[in-house]
């Protein structure tokens, strides 16, 4: 069935701060197409803010506009397409913002995050079988965002695009482990593959990078590094798993890392998205170690370093991009793992808002005032 709701349509990129007085979101009336034989109609319980949709909001990552924004988000299905006979309405899911054909080269290598027709579908703001399910009222093209467009009532997604969850874990909460779990977790469980007794830092931490440090604890490391600009993320860091905290503007950063580590860690992830974050990171990790990179900076940012080194030092660096997450085996496992209160993903929330707190609520998520805001738009 065709459906009319509220969605958070951006227009115009690069709008002045403050957002709260030039509202470059606007909460908009649009109509949603039935979902065809492989997609589903999803009713929106939670969807998180996160720094990639403010990079399409303050021209970071370019996306073609107009587009319903949200890429990290969960909710329950209504409707599912006459192909699909694995999901049923009623279920609960969780977003992933890199659904997955199951036949490119990518796919087949067993890489579903980097689905090679899923990534040609984004950067064109549409679904895998063609074109964008959203009109205005007007009949004008609205573009999906990542494929999922979550910041609405209700959201037409591929398949390839929701995970299940069980029901017994809260459903606006679980919007984070679409993003911010799968990236940060993913990125030292998956990617990096740290090991019981390693070193770590974490460079960076938003929603993402905390996440980083409840992952590394996870693994095991002996030593979990926070780096940060903000002394209320470092703070946070110590609660959920960090031995050491270390302030990003200190002028000794790199050598105080250093110097507790006896010369470097094993793994530093930059998970910020700034190039000066990277910089820390390629500057703390040791003889032999990996630099695991899952933050995304500006398109057009660039980072430098000493070629030598890699060969010399038998450096590595490496992308991860989705935490390197197979979706439909690691959200239930991380979920399983909140359950069991070893991920404590609740001290990342500072609160649930309504589509009029949205334009703010990004204020805040860049002025570093929060880590992780939930629109809840049936209410939290």
């Amino acid at each position: 069935m065709s459906v009319r709701c509220k969605a958070a349509v951006l227009r115009t990129v690069g709008a002045p701060r403050p957002y709260a007085k030039s509202l470059p979101l606007s909460i908009e009336e649009i109509e949603l197409a039935p979902p065809r034989p492989l997609e589903l109609l999803v009713r929106i319980a939670g969807a998180g803010l996160c720094h990639s949709d403010l990079s399409v909001i303050n021209g970071d990552r370019a996306r073609p506009v107009p587009i319903a924004l949200g890429h990290e988000g969960a909710g329950e299905v209504v409707e599912v397409g006459p192909a699909i006979d694995d999901v049923r309405p009623g279920d609960h899911v969780v977003f992933q913002f890199s659904a997955s054909c199951g036949r490119c080269r990518r796919c087949v290598e067993g890489r579903p995050q980097v689905c090679e027709r899923a990534h040609r579908a984004k950067l064109e703001g549409g679904l895998m079988a063609g074109g964008s399910r959203i009109t205005a009222v007007n009949g004008e093209r609205i573009g999906h965002h990542s494929g999922v467009s979550c910041m609405a009532e209700y959201a037409v997604v591929d398949r390839g695009s929701v995970v299940v969850i069980d029901k017994s874990m809260p459903l606006a909460k679980a919007a984070l482990f679409g993003c911010a779990v799968m990236t940060g977790v993913g990125a030292v469980v998956n990617t990096a593959r740290v090991r019981a007794g390693d070193s770590v830092a974490i460079v960076g931490l938003g929603g993402v990078g905390l996440n980083g440090v409840m992952g590394a604890r996870l693994a095991g490391a002996q030593t979990i590094i926070a780096i940060d600009l903000e002394p209320s993320k470092l703070a946070i860091a110590r609660e959920i798993g960090a031995t050491h905290t270390i302030c990003a503007r200190d002028a000794d950063c790199i050598e105080r890392v250093r110097d507790l580590t006896h010369g470097g860690v094993d793994y530093a992830f930059e998970l910020g998205g700034a190039i000066d974050a990277m910089r820390i990171a390629y500057g703390i990790v040791q003889y032999g170690g990996s630099v695991v990179v899952a933050g995304l900076p500006p398109a057009n940012a660039t980072f430098s370093f000493v070629q030598a080194d890699l060969v010399g030092q038998e450096k590595s660096i490496r992308g991860s991009y989705m935490g390197s997450c197979a979706p439909v085996r690691d959200i239930p496992r991380f979920i399983r793992l909140y359950q069991e209160g070893r991920l404590p993903v609740d001290r990342l929330i500072d609160g649930y808002i309504g589509f009029e707190g949205l334009n703010e609520g990004f204020d805040k998520l860049q002025d570093v005032k929060v880590v992780r805001q939930i629109l809840a738009p049936g209410g939290s």
